[in-house]
């Protein structure tokens, strides 16, 4: 199942908190993200987070085939979560 650009509405919870390289990084795994979006490359979307909008941020791959979601202090700050906490994330545009 790809996704071309445009439109989205696929939601998923999460950890914050995606191991990298022997570190815990404060981003949140998209399960099925490769098939999702047809690709094992950066994405750019649009998204929510717990209601926090962030528009235009690139799903990074994780190395793992899958893709992932940074959080950095300023949005978890304004989730009041940090990693380890749930969230609710909500991807509602693909862009180029």
């Amino acid at each position: 199942m790809s996704h071309p650009i445009g439109p989205l509405d696929h939601a998923f919870t999460a950890p914050i908190g995606v191991e990298v390289k022997g570190e815990t990084w404060a981003c949140v795994e998209m399960p099925g993200s490769a098939d999702f979006f047809g690709t094992g490359k950066a994405v750019r979307v649009d998204a929510e987070v717990d209601g926090v909008a962030l528009e235009n941020v690139g799903l990074m791959v994780t190395g793992t085939g899958g893709h992932m979601l940074s959080l950095n202090a300023k949005v978890r700050k304004q989730l009041g979560k940090d990693v380890g906490d749930q969230v609710e994330v909500r991807l509602t545009r693909r862009r180029t």
